[in-house]
């Protein structure tokens, strides 16, 4: 196990280095300069580049990419152009709103997913198997913004149950937490969707394996042959999922993020891009790789974990 885990964070930090290399390149690329945007269409060639001398943007490439990569790996992801803030502050305040969001809706795709893909597989054929597989057809194909929208209209506007957008603060958790639920559940739909129609059909190929013919045998329900050993041999291509969805919710939710005005981490990227803030950009851009990169791991673990055949 330790060797396979030591492999697995060679090639995790190989892959950040390779991520962090082509980040800054695409980076670089985008059009428009940041100190004649910061100044505006009447500043003057000598001012404008005086300004690029103190932002660094006049040095080669390799060199600011060195810089930029230094700065990162002792924990410093330099300051914003725009705001002359420390990066790394500004990433954080936004993970704040970004991260519960993920986690939230990522818990409330499982909790939906989880119970509808096993009663579908569980009737495979069925009629109850037809209404679900529909369901999350439907499910996949809904506009998660159209769904926001209508989640605001019903339990904010006529209801008032919940706000309809804005972000109090984690000073005021209860509030923190009422205003997160709406996107979350937004988000979290079409996700559940595709989970229960990846479980369901892994289920029903584990289903038919000789072992689950032998548990039945032995005297075991259709009930309990799945949850007891059906369902642990069919989480492999669920945890794959899961983990593709963690970093889609956490990197993904700009749009969302937009409907309710939650200051995330997406509004920061979109936000930064905007105003040509690079730095902003490439870092921001970096932690979701990482994040990204982490997930997986964390994820190729516990494969290893569920099925020790794996490690070799």
């Amino acid at each position: 196990m330790l060797r396979y885990v030591t492999r697995r964070l060679i090639s995790l930090g190989l892959s950040l280095l390779v991520a962090s290399a082509l980040i800054f390149s695409v980076v670089a690329l985008v059009p428009g300069d940041p100190a004649s945007f910061m100044l505006g269409t009447g500043a003057q060639p000598e001012t404008v580049a005086a300004l690029r001398q103190q932002l660094g943007l006049d040095l080669p490439l390799p060199l600011r990419y060195l810089r930029w990569l230094g700065g990162v790996l002792s924990g410093d992801l330099g300051h914003s152009f725009t705001y002359k803030t420390p990066v790394g502050g500004m990433i954080l305040d936004r993970m704040q709103v970004s991260l519960p969001l993920a986690l939230m809706a990522l818990a409330l795709a499982a909790l939906i997913a989880l119970p509808i893909g096993m009663f579908a597989a569980a009737r495979r054929g069925r009629a109850g198997d037809t209404v679900v597989m529909g369901a999350t057809q439907i499910g996949i194909a809904l506009p998660n913004f159209w769904f926001a929208m209508l989640l605001v209209l019903v339990f904010a506007v006529n209801l008032r149950w919940l706000p309809a957008g804005g972000f109090p603060g984690w000073d005021h958790p209860g509030a923190a937490l009422k205003s997160l639920i709406l996107p979350a559940f937004a988000l979290a739909l079409p996700q559940a969707a595709i989970l229960a129609r990846v479980l369901r059909s892994a289920l029903v190929e584990t289903l038919g394996q000789d072992y689950i013919r032998t548990a039945r045998a032995k005297g075991l329900s259709a009930g309990q042959a799945l949850s007891r050993h059906a369902l642990r041999n069919a989480l492999i291509p669920v945890l794959t999922i899961l983990g593709m969805q963690f970093s889609f919710l956490l990197a993904g939710a700009i749009i969302i993020e937009n409907v309710f005005y939650l200051p995330g981490l997406g509004r920061l990227i979109f936000q930064a891009i905007t105003q040509r803030d690079l730095i902003v950009v490439q870092s921001a851009v970096l932690v979701l790789v990482a994040a990204v990169i982490l997930v997986t791991f964390l994820v190729d673990l516990s494969y290893a974990l569920i099925d020790p055949r794996l490690r070799r």
